[in-house]
């Protein structure tokens, strides 16, 4: 069996093609695309693991390196806290008060 017939057959098992499933069965096809195009890239065991830890990182907005203190890595979001405030431009769960010298994220707290 192929990636793409068991995906379709799993999926079709948890009824994400039925219209009355979430976004009217629209989930179903979106993943599907998603699986047809990974299957066409033919990868191998090593680059399978490779492209779906890469591409879960970067759909899920994480960043692929450290987070920096470079001023262009950081937007001024002071206006809208009420006091210095900065969020980081490639992890907006990350968050400074002096500018992205020292920063935290909301995941740690």
């Amino acid at each position: 069996m192929s990636l793409g017939d068991y995906a379709f057959q799993e999926l079709t098992k948890a009824g994400f093609f039925d219209k009355d499933s979430d976004y009217e069965g629209n989930l179903g096809h979106a993943v599907m695309e998603l699986i047809d195009t990974f299957s066409d890239q033919g990868h191998s065991g090593y680059s399978a693991q490779a492209v779906i830890h890469l591409f879960t990182k970067l759909a899920k907005w994480e960043p692929l390196s450290p987070i920096t203190s470079d001023p262009d890595e950081w937007n001024d979001v002071s206006d809208m806290s009420g006091k210095p405030m900065w969020q980081n431009k490639r992890d907006s769960r990350c968050f400074s008060s002096d500018g992205g010298k020292t920063w935290w994220s909301i995941e740690d707290k």
